[in-house]
């Protein structure tokens, strides 16, 4: 008999164990299960809301919503907001789940990811109304320089553009930690292409700079004339 039982003991720990871990791995399903149902509704309820303040249009003007489509996506801006947060609920359950199974080690690899999709998400937010923002400010340039006869109006709309979004971007990029070497490769870039555009208009943009700033000068004095004359006939009436 002590033979037997002897043989058995480890028969009998294993099922012990089975028995202690079956009830967490069915717990853990019925918080997947859950954690399931949540994450579908928080995405249809995200889209939703989302698409009531005109979200996606703004996405739209801003340009992103194109871009996202020439890089062969069949989604915008909205509804990927809205897979981030399925995904942030699905992960939120994954951690909860492996927690109750005594999986420690997997649950703070999971909380990590976790930690993760919300600075992706409000990196998302930063580059949409950043991105809007530029080209609004982009669009006033323009118009404006148009409206009083400036030269290269365009130009200098696509410049204000530009302008805004270099310093958007790292800070959408700075939300996923990434800040320090995109800062340090964007001043290398930027150091070069000025150098590059220095040399460039150093030696072949003079003639252009010249009759820029001559065309200028001869509005400037045609402006300044005509405030004097406007004066004068002021002054004799």
């Amino acid at each position: 008999m002590e033979r037997i039982d002897m043989a058995w003991e480890p028969v009998r720990v294993i099922l012990v164990q089975v028995g202690e871990f079956f009830p967490r791995v069915l717990l853990a399903i019925v918080i997947l299960v859950i954690g399931w149902l949540i994450a579908k509704a928080l995405r249809f309820a995200t889209v939703k809301a989302l698409r009531a303040i005109n979200f996606n249009v703004l996405t739209e003007k801003a340009g992103i919503d194109g871009f996202i489509e020439q890089g062969g996506s069949e989604l915008d801006t909205t509804q990927i907001l809205g897979l981030l947060i399925y995904w942030l609920a699905i992960l939120a359950a994954l951690m909860i789940a492996f927690n109750s199974m005594g999986l420690a080690y997997v649950t703070d690899l999971v909380g990590r990811v976790l930690l993760f999709v919300p600075r992706v998400i409000v990196a998302i937010v930063i580059l949409a109304f950043g991105a809007y923002l530029a080209r609004f400010v982009g669009a006033a340039v323009a118009t404006y320089c148009k409206n009083i006869a400036l030269p290269d109006a365009p130009l200098l709309g696509r410049l204000s553009f530009w302008a805004i979004l270099v310093f958007v971007v790292p800070v959408a990029l700075d939300q996923l930690g990434l800040g320090d070497i995109i800062r340090q490769s964007f001043l290398i870039l930027l150091a070069a292409v000025a150098l590059a555009l220095a040399l460039a208009f150093g030696i072949g943009g003079q003639k252009r700079a010249a009759e820029w700033l001559e065309r200028w000068s001869r509005q400037h004095e045609s402006e300044l004339d005509t405030k004097k004359r406007h004066s004068l006939d002021r002054s004799v009436k």
